[in-house]
């Protein structure tokens, strides 16, 4: 997306912690979405905006999992009880996967009114979360999925972290190359003689991985599920460059 603005006085930027990436792709200003109202720059010709985006897949490392975990009962204390017990045993067969940096919530209660013909029951939850090997996904959601009172939720595919800052790296040359080329095409559509100058780089939004949701297996002799099948993490980084043609 590219847009052409009337030239512009502006006030002088200020220095912000993103300087030494305005200096990998050598323009005047990098900024977060945050500092964008603060951070204006003075062109003296046509200013030009174009919005450029860049992605790229990764291979998978390990999956990231969220549970809901709940047990019922007629007071909250007997809730509690039977959670408590039931979390021994989820977290007992987590152990069993090598899950790797378990969290768990504090439990929740709510209560439920009695109403005609049921008496009042009391529910008390949590959630956990964790990551498990790609090799663990079949125990994963047979084991662990099928065990009272769990909810399981989509697993995430997550790449190698330490890898992240030159993929975010490479990511950002690519985005900001496709907004200097959309720059580029509108110089030569509108018949300005100058090339553009970058000014300024507004970075709108990083990457994640995308989670991915499994159907429940209904038969024990199905085949089991696949992490070969699940889609790769894909990085994705959208920026905004403005740039200045005299």
């Amino acid at each position: 997306m590219l847009r052409s603005m009337v030239p512009s006085l502006l006030r002088p930027p200020s220095r912000s912690a993103l300087t030494a990436l305005a200096g990998l792709l050598g323009i005047a200003s990098l900024v977060s979405p945050v500092l964008a109202q603060q951070v204006q720059l003075r062109c003296d010709g046509t200013l030009l905006e174009a919005q450029g985006s860049a992605e790229q897949k990764r291979g998978i490392q390990r999956l990231g999992f969220s549970l809901g975990l709940e047990a019922e009962a007629g007071t909250a204390d007997a809730a509690l009880g039977a959670l408590q017990q039931r979390l021994a045993t989820v977290r007992s067969a987590l152990q069993r996967l090598e899950v790797q940096d378990l969290e768990v919530t504090s439990p929740a209660t709510y209560t439920r009114p009695a109403e005609r013909g049921r008496p009042a029951l009391t529910s008390a939850s949590l959630r956990m979360s964790g990551v498990v090997a790609p090799a663990r996904l079949q125990p994963l959601v047979r084991e662990v999925g099928g065990l009272p009172g769990v909810r399981l939720a989509p697993v995430t595919p997550q790449a190698d972290a330490s890898a992240d800052a030159a993929v975010r790296r490479q990511l950002l040359r690519a985005a900001y190359q496709d907004a200097l080329a959309q720059a580029r095409e509108m110089v030569q559509a509108m018949g300005l003689g100058g090339a553009p100058v970058p000014l300024q780089v507004q970075i709108q939004s990083g990457f994640r991985p995308v989670p991915l949701a499994r159907a429940a297996m209904e038969a024990s002799a199905a085949p089991p599920f696949d992490p070969a099948e699940l889609p790769d993490p894909v990085d994705r980084l959208e920026l905004m460059a403005r740039f200045c043609v005299r």
